[in-house]
C-alpha cells in the first residue's frame, strides 16, 4: 500500500467578515466565522486521525486555538488559488494529499487513500470544484493556470490530470459548504461534529432574520 506521505489542508484564518461571506445572509458575519472555525476544525481533527508522515495547514492568517496539535503551519503564498495550490504541492516530497476546509464531513476513511494503482486521486464537489487531489509525485504546474471557483473547475482540473497521462483514481463527491442549504445538508451527514453543533448554536437567530 502507497498511502499519502503528506496530507496538506488550505484554509484562512476563520476572522468575521473574512471568510463564508455567502453564509450572511442569513448569519451574522461572526456566526459565519465561527462555523467556518468549526468546519476547519472538524477538518483537522479528521486529518490527525489519519495516517500519514506529515500534517500541513497551508494557512492565510494566523493559527489559533483551533489548530490541534502535530501539524506544520506555512503561509500561503500571494497569487490566486490557483497558484496558491500550486505552491502548496510545490514543498512536499513523495505522495501528497490536499483539502480545503468547507467539507466538514470528511473522514479519516476517505483522506486514507492508497496510490498503489494510480497516479492521482480526485475528490470532485457537488458544485463543480473539487474537494480533495492528491498526487503521487505532486508537480505544480499540474494546478497553474487551472480556472478555481467556477462550476467547471472540477472537470478542467480532471482533465488536466488526463492530459498529462495520469491514471486517476475518483473519490466520493461531496459537498462544500457555500451556502446556509450546504451547510444544513453537510451537518445532516455529520450530526455530532463541531460544525453541526455550531450551526445548531447559529439556527435560531438565523432563521428569525430569514424570516423578516
Amino acid at each position: 500500500m502507497s498511502a499519502a506521505t503528506t496530507l496538506l489542508v488550505i484554509a484562512k484564518e476563520p476572522r468575521p467578515g473574512r471568510v463564508k461571506t455567502r453564509l450572511t445572509p442569513p448569519f451574522t458575519p461572526a456566526e459565519a466565522a465561527a462555523l467556518a472555525e468549526a468546519a476547519l476544525a472538524d477538518t483537522l481533527h479528521a486529518v490527525a486521525a489519519t495516517p500519514a508522515l506529515r500534517r500541513v495547514l497551508v494557512l492565510a492568517g494566523e493559527p489559533g486555538p483551533w489548530l490541534p496539535a502535530g501539524f506544520d503551519v506555512v503561509p500561503q503564498c500571494p497569487g490566486g488559488l490557483a497558484e496558491r495550490l500550486a505552491a502548496a504541492f510545490a514543498g512536499c516530497t513523495g505522495p501528497a494529499l490536499l483539502i480545503g476546509m468547507d467539507t466538514p464531513q470528511v473522514t479519516p476513511e476517505l483522506l486514507d487513500v492508497d496510490f498503489a494503482d494510480c497516479d492521482a486521486c480526485f475528490g470532485p464537489a457537488e458544485d463543480g470544484g473539487f474537494w480533495a487531489l492528491g498526487l503521487s509525485r505532486p508537480d505544480p504546474a499540474l494546478l497553474r493556470g487551472v480556472p478555481m471557483s467556477t462550476p467547471v473547475t472540477g472537470a478542467v482540473q480532471r482533465g488536466r490530470l488526463l492530459a498529462a497521462g495520469l491514471r486517476v483514481r475518483d473519490l466520493p463527491p461531496l459537498r462544500d459548504v457555500d451556502t446556509a442549504d450546504d451547510a444544513r445538508a453537510v451537518a445532516a451527514l455529520a450530526p455530532h461534529g463541531r460544525f453541526a453543533a455550531r450551526l445548531a448554536a447559529c439556527a435560531p437567530g438565523a432563521d428569525r432574520r430569514a424570516s423578516r
